[in-house]
């Protein structure tokens, strides 16, 4: 930690002194004109209420990471639990919450998986598709509606008027060598990804390949991830478009220590997902509606024992439909957002049987905006659940422009998490077992925050205080005793957090670009349980992240430094560095992960891969 401090003070210093006029980053206006739609109202990024991170296209080339998981563990809030490295599996938290209590979209698209939120993140996309990634914090479940407890993520892909292609192929090592169990040679794999987008004024399609397989880091953590990819838009006119997706992952990895260890040695796990979505958006002068259908099929395959498929074996077949009509209408008040959704969940199972369930939400928005200075967002979703009834979750943002670069705000919200199907139905002792009569989730949040922006600079700090009622985590009294989910109590946490970003232009060709991040959260659970927890004593505490960008000419360099400490664990930094070198329409870079050889896990009983070392190459097609 002293000598990232040191580093940073050092950059920051040497700008200081050799900074000749600085030019308005390109960077920062690129995010001035992003528009957050939340699926309804449109809300500039300048000018919106709530926490919301922007993690954009020229950002993500920069870092040294090669999937979305990776991707996701520098982002200020965010808590990534990886079991499998190399983009294998993870869960996501938000701001200290649970996995199950954040949301993640993709174009809108929630991926909500009622079996387990443990395979919420198999995403269809590869890294290179991805035109930015939104984090939104706190309770929006007036947004996004049920499970958005303490917050969403929705990644936006490339959608380009331009035709390209792009080839990026990667390959490393830790050069250990194998243990005994898993052969001879070394530990190592790679990747290739296969991005194309065919675009005019009137139509894109955009297509995506990926493949990845490393043979472990330790023994039986050989993973093989195969993705594909379709978004299409295609424009009718001006007024009425198309959209249509389709996505299909194939994950397989070795999963020793994920769930259940130490017995778990050598099992296995399969997951296989395919989303279908067709939308279209229709605009009548000041109204637009936007009607989508999507269908999320998973397929969860999990081997106890990978040699002996006949024991401890788990399979899960889990079918969501989502149908949606979102709507928004302008009047001299202000701007309207309204409409519905359905959700009808079916699963059949090996050891949950087989569950449906039902959902469905109404919901309103007002957004207005007056004397050019204060912005208002005001709203509420109205929720029915076959197995939860009906609730309510308002919620209200304002924001005050103070000038041109500083900005108040302050929001208050509230929001639901259903337990999943695994919470409620799991019948798989001696290991988990599930509790049916488990209550949701309930929780109201409440944040205010202070932004400053100009050309060249960006700064905001917030403090929020949440309250969960009915708060979940799994329990067991002893080591001979199976985990059972159970609704311990309350659960009140606060947390301030910072984040500071710059790009500047140093002497001649050097550039230089720093960011940084810190969070703080403070716990408080109410509850008379004194079993051992599976989950909350986990929860982050601090989180320090610090990135800087140095740029030459065709060569650049990033580094990127996390610290993180857990409520019981002791902290651990994780140094990250890429140099690369940019040629006509190539790129050629080398990664060095885990610099410091740190000794870490992130979840479970997974100790993550120790010093790595990488190669990439990447090549892009425009047609002129």
């Amino acid at each position: 930690m002293k000598k990232t401090f040191i580093f940073l003070a050092v950059s920051v210093c040497f700008e200081l002194a050799w900074a000749q006029e600085e030019k308005p980053s390109q960077l920062h206006h690129e995010l001035d004109e992003v528009i957050i739609h939340g699926n309804r109202i449109e809300i500039p990024f300048v000018e919106s209420a709530r926490d919301i991170q922007i993690i954009s296209q020229e950002q993500i080339a920069k870092m040294p990471v090669r999937s979305v998981n990776e991707l996701l563990t520098y982002v200020g809030g965010l808590d990534i639990r990886q079991r499998g490295p190399f983009g294998g599996q993870a869960d996501v938290s938000i701001d200290g919450g649970t996995f199950e209590q954040s949301l993640v979209l993709l174009n809108g698209i929630k991926l909500i998986d009622d079996q387990t939120a443990h395979i919420m993140m198999n995403i269809p996309v590869p890294i290179d598709a991805i035109e930015r990634v939104e984090v939104l914090k706190g309770a929006a479940a007036r947004i996004y509606g049920v499970n958005a407890l303490t917050g969403a993520i929705n990644i936006v892909t490339k959608k380009e008027s331009t035709s390209f292609v792009s080839a990026h192929l990667y390959s490393g090592s830790s050069f250990k060598r194998k243990e005994e169990e898993d052969g001879s040679g070394i530990y190592g794999g790679g990747g290739l990804q296969l991005v194309g987008n065919y675009g005019d004024e009137q139509q894109n399609h955009l297509f995506a390949l990926s493949q990845d397989s490393y043979n472990g880091q330790r023994y039986n953590t050989a993973l093989n991830n195969s993705r594909f990819f379709y978004n299409g838009n295609y424009y009718l006119d001006n007024q009425h478009s198309v959209q249509a997706l389709i996505g299909h992952i194939d994950n397989r990895f070795g999963a020793n220590g994920f769930y259940a260890a130490p017995g778990d040695k050598d099992s296995e796990e399969i997951d296989k997902t395919t989303l279908f979505s067709l939308s279209s958006k229709h605009r009548w002068g000041d109204l637009t509606l936007m009607p989508r259908i999507s269908h999320r099929y998973n397929e969860d395959d999990y081997r106890y024992f990978k040699q002996d498929l006949n024991t401890a074996r788990s399979r899960h077949f889990t079918n969501a439909l989502m149908l949606e009509l979102n709507g928004r209408f302008s009047t001299s008040m202000g701007e309207f957002g309204v409409g519905w959704e359905s959700r009808m969940t079916r699963i059949n199972s090996s050891n949950i049987g087989k569950q449906e369930r039902d959902n469905h939400g109404i919901y309103a928005e007002f957004k207005g905006k007056y004397w050019n200075k204060l912005i208002a967002v005001a709203g509420t979703y109205i929720n029915y659940n076959t197995d939860y009834n009906w609730q309510v979750y308002p919620g209200l943002d304002l924001a005050y422009l103070l000038d041109n670069t500083w900005k108040i705000s302050t929001s208050i919200g509230s929001a639901q998490r259903i337990p999943s199907f695994t919470d409620l139905y799991l019948d798989q002792p001696p290991g988990n077992v599930g509790n049916p009569k488990l209550q949701s989730e309930n929780a109201w949040q409440y944040e205010v925050a202070v932004d400053y922006s100009t050309g060249r600079i960006r700064a905001k700090t917030g403090y929020f205080y949440r309250d969960i009622s009915g708060f979940i985590d799994w329990i067991r009294e002893d080591e001979s005793q199976p985990y059972a989910p159970y609704n311990l109590g309350d659960n009140k946490i606060q947390g301030i957090y910072g984040r500071l970003s710059q790009q500047v232009l140093l002497v001649g060709r050097h550039n230089l670009g720093y960011r940084m991040s810190y969070n703080y959260l403070k716990p408080k659970i109410s509850f008379d349980n004194t079993g051992q927890s599976k989950y909350v004593l986990e929860n982050l505490k601090h989180q320090f992240i610090i990135g800087i960008n140095y740029n030459y000419g065709r060569v650049s360099l990033d580094v990127e430094n996390r610290y993180i400490k857990r409520e019981l664990n002791s902290g651990y930094d994780v140094l990250d560095a890429r140099i690369k070198y940019q040629l006509k329409s190539s790129l050629l870079y080398a990664d060095i992960t885990n610099i410091l050889n740190s000794a870490y896990r992130e979840a479970g009983a997974v100790p993550m891969p120790p010093r790595w070392f990488s190669l990439g190459m990447k090549y892009k097609w425009n047609r002129k």
